[in-house]
């Protein structure tokens, strides 16, 4: 398929996605979440890819929102689909089985922040600036940033931001637990592919594994938590890696994982 709302690249086991609406801060309209959810399906149909990473075209915005100029003009019906679609696409991001990290270059804002909080983890450029500020247009967050966030950094935090709107910077992002990794901007990517490899380098079938039982463990109980656990170590032990990786430590080599999820 042919994109013009985003690039859709794979390297090196590696699938990049790139918000590319530079003009308009790679605001977030109909066509780009139908791309979005197009290379999505790309990711999940092919088992060589490991880790996918989401970035901005440009130097100024990851995501700066979605378009005002299509918002505006929406009815109330179709602002509620435009927010059940944002959401069902986004929340894939957080249920894809492979690890998703969102690299940060600039404004993240509204749904731009609500899709770097659906990845795994973010790294953000020291002139990124993150926010929900829909509550200045008289709306909320609507693609999951009035869910997820309070799961990230609170619930009290997360309506201060919410309700005021405010905007904010990257190292206080990091102190906030949004961000992982504050870098230099012209760091940004070398440091976000050079994490993605390291996680690209382990077993496909722990890496799902450990990204599963986190998501589901996340949304219960300790006890059911522990379970869902047991479940997911007891498959890591069906997988060659598994045998590969103890092999290999009492062996004192590195590990050489196959990379398969079966057989």
């Amino acid at each position: 398929m042919s994109y013009e709302n985003i690039v859709f690249e794979v390297k090196e086991e590696i699938a990049t996605i790139t918000f590319n609406r530079p003009k308009a801060l790679n605001a977030i309209n109909s066509a780009l979440l139908a791309e979005l959810k197009q290379a999505l399906d790309s990711i999940e149909e092919n088992e060589e890819i490991r880790v996918v990473v989401l970035t901005g075209a440009g130097d100024k915005a990851f995501v700066a929102g979605a378009d005002i100029s299509e918002l505006a003009s929406f009815s109330p019906l179709q602002g509620k689909l435009f927010s059940q679609k944002g959401q069902a696409i986004i929340s894939r991001i957080q249920a894809l089985p492979i690890p998703a990290i969102a690299a940060v270059n600039g404004y993240a804002l509204g749904g731009g922040s609500e899709i770097a909080l659906a990845c795994d983890f973010i790294y953000a450029s020291d002139k990124a600036t993150f926010g929900l500020p829909e509550i200045t247009l008289g709306i909320i967050p609507g693609f999951g940033g009035t869910q997820r966030l309070p799961r990230l950094i609170g619930a009290n935090m997360a309506k201060e931001l919410i309700f005021t709107g405010r905007l904010v910077p990257a190292p206080e992002a990091a102190q906030l637990g949004m961000v992982n990794k504050v870098v230099p901007a012209e760091q940004l990517m070398d440091k976000v592919y050079e994490t993605a490899k390291a996680i690209a380098a382990k077993g496909q079938v722990a890496l799902r594994a450990a990204k599963e039982a986190v998501n589901h463990g996340l949304n219960t109980d300790l006890v059911t938590g522990l379970a869902i656990e047991v479940d997911a170590f007891t498959v890591c032990m069906t997988s060659p890696d598994a045998k590969e990786g103890t092999t290999a430590f009492m062996e004192k080599r590195k590990a050489k994982f196959s990379g398969k999820l079966s057989g």
